[in-house]
C-alpha cells in the first residue's frame, strides 16, 4: 500500500532502500533541508503574484510500478519523434522501456543510464555534477523534497569531441491517481561535444491528479553545443514544479526551449550560469495557458564571465481566468565586460479576465555592456483579424490562426520539424479541447 510521501516512514524506506551510500546521504539532506524549509507564501519576493490557495503536498504518495499490460499501453504512446539516438520511458518514476544509444556511441564514452544505474557505476560523475547548485528562486522546499526522493531521472554524458547526431528522446508519465513522481534530468557535455535532447513530461489520462517535482543539471563545457527542448504536457488535474539549473563555460552554446501546457499550477525555474567567456546561451519559452491555470516562471541570467550573450524570450498566451507570472533577472558581475544580454517577455490575453504579471530586472556591477529587457501585453491586432475576415475565413479559425502565428516565432526554432509538428499539435489540441469558443470580438 503507497505511504504518503510526508510520512518519516516513506523516506525512510526510501534511503534504506539506495544501494549507494552517497546517493542515500543525498537523500537524507534532501529530506532535512525539506523539514526546516518553509512553505512558499505570497508575501516571500521570490513568491511574489502567485496563487498558493491551493498549493499542497498532502495527498500523494509513491505508487506502484503500473501493471505489464499498461505498461505496453505507454510505451506504444511514446512515439512522437521517429530519428532518434535513443529512447528512455519512465511510468510513475519506474523505468519501462528503453531504445540503446548506437555501439558506435556507447564505444566512444558516451553513457545513457537511469539515475539508479549511473548511481551505481558511475558514482564519480554523479559526485561532481548532480544537485551542486541549489536555487536562488524561491523553490527551495520543492528541489529539497525532489531530492529526499531522489530515483527517478537519466544521466547523459558525452566524451570530449563526441557528437550525437540524432536526439535523445525521454518520455516522462504520469499514470497513477496521486501519484507523487521525481524526475531528474543530469546532461554534461564534455568540451566540443554536441547533443540534442527531448525530455517529455505527460500525463497517461486527463483526469488523474499528480504532483510532479522535477530538476534538471545541465553542464556544457568548452565548445560544447547543448539543445534542450523540455515539453510539459501533464493533465489540469495535477501540480508541476521544475527547477532547472544550467551551467555554460567557455565558447559554449546552449538552446533551451521550454514549452509549457499542463498542470493546474505549474511552477518553471531556470538558472544559467554563465562561467566562460564567449559563451552563447539562447532561452525560449512557450506558454498557453486556458481556464483558471496558473504558470509561474523564475528566470535568472547570471553572466560570470566577459564577452559572453545571453538572449530570453518567452511567450505566453492566456485565455478564459488563466494568470501567468514572469519573474527574469539578468545579473552581470564586476569583471564580466562585454556581455551582450536580453530578456524579452510578451503576453497575449485572450480574454478579458486573464492577468499577465510580468516582472523583468536588472542588476549589472559592469560598465561596458549591452543589456535590456523588456515585457509587453496585448490584445490580437484586430487589422489582422479584419484582413481574415474579409476573406472569408471564419472568425474562429482567423483567431487560432493568428494565435499560432505569435507562437511559431519560438517554435521555428526547434532543429527537428517532426518536434516542431508536434508541438503544433499539442497546442492545436488544447485549443481543440476548449468546451467555450474563442471571445473574438
Amino acid at each position: 500500500m503507497p505511504t504518503a510521501i510526508l510520512s518519516q516512514e516513506t523516506i525512510d524506506s526510501q534511503i534504506t532502500d539506495t544501494a549507494v551510500p552517497a546517493l542515500a546521504k543525498l537523500k537524507q539532506a534532501g529530506w532535512e533541508q525539506f523539514q526546516q524549509t518553509p512553505m512558499p507564501k505570497r508575501t516571500m519576493e521570490r513568491w511574489r503574484f502567485a496563487n498558493l490557495q491551493h498549493v499542497t503536498l498532502e495527498g500523494y504518495s509513491i505508487p506502484a510500478a503500473p501493471s505489464a499490460d499498461l505498461q505496453k499501453i505507454i510505451l506504444d504512446k511514446s512515439n512522437l519523434l521517429s530519428e532518434i539516438s535513443a529512447r528512455l520511458v519512465f511510468a510513475d518514476g519506474y523505468l519501462i522501456g528503453t531504445d540503446s544509444l548506437p555501439s558506435e556511441l556507447a564505444a566512444k564514452g558516451v553513457i545513457l543510464a537511469p539515475l539508479s544505474e549511473a548511481a551505481q557505476k558511475h558514482p564519480k560523475l554523479l559526485e561532481k555534477y548532480l544537485l551542486k547548485s541549489g536555487t536562488e528562486l524561491g523553490g527551495d522546499k520543492f528541489l529539497a523534497l525532489h531530492q529526499a526522493y531522489l530515483s527517478s531521472g537519466y544521466v547523459l554524458y558525452v566524451p570530449k569531441g563526441v557528437e550525437i547526431e540524432k536526439p535523445v528522446v525521454i518520455y516522462n508519465w504520469a499514470v497513477s491517481a496521486g501519484a507523487a513522481i521525481f524526475p531528474h534530468t543530469l546532461i554534461v557535455a564534455e568540451d566540443n561535444a554536441r547533443v540534442s535532447v527531448v525530455d517529455f513530461y505527460l500525463s497517461f489520462d486527463e483526469t488523474s491528479p499528480a504532483l510532479a517535482t522535477s530538476a534538471a543539471d545541465i553542464h556544457a563545457g568548452a565548445g560544447a553545443g547543448v539543445f534542450r527542448k523540455s515539453v510539459q504536457n501533464w493533465n489540469e488535474a495535477s501540480q508541476s514544479y521544475q527547477i532547472d539549473t544550467t551551467h555554460a563555460e567557455q565558447d559554449s552554446t546552449i538552446t533551451s526551449v521550454s514549452v509549457n501546457l499542463g498542470a493546474k499550477r505549474a511552477r518553471f525555474e531556470s538558472a544559467i550560469q554563465i562561467n566562460g567567456t564567449a559563451a552563447n546561451v539562447r532561452l525560449y519559452g512557450l506558454t498557453v495557458a486556458d481556464r483558471d491555470q496558473e504558470f509561474d516562471q523564475r528566470t535568472l541570467q547570471v553572466h560570470n564571465a566577459p564577452g559572453a550573450t545571453s538572449d530570453l524570450l518567452y511567450k505566453n498566451a492566456l485565455l478564459d481566468q488563466a494568470r501567468t507570472i514572469f519573474s527574469g533577472m539578468i545579473r552581470v558581475a564586476p569583471d564580466a565586460q562585454k556581455t551582450d544580454a536580453y530578456q524579452t517577455n510578451r503576453n497575449l490575453l485572450l480574454s478579458p479576465e486573464a492577468e499577465a504579471n510580468s516582472l523583468p530586472g536588472l542588476e549589472i556591477e559592469a560598465n561596458d555592456v549591452k543589456c535590456s529587457h523588456g515585457a509587453t501585453t496585448g490584445q490580437l491586432d484586430t487589422s489582422e483579424l479584419f484582413y481574415m475576415l474579409a476573406r472569408g475565413i471564419p472568425k474562429e479559425t482567423a483567431y487560432e490562426l493568428l494565435v499560432f502565428g505569435f507562437f511559431e516565432e519560438i517554435i521555428e526554432k526547434v532543429d527537428n520539424e517532426e518536434l516542431a509538428e508536434t508541438l503544433r499539435n499539442f497546442v492545436q489540441d488544447k485549443f481543440r479541447r476548449r468546451e467555450t469558443k474563442l471571445s473574438v470580438s
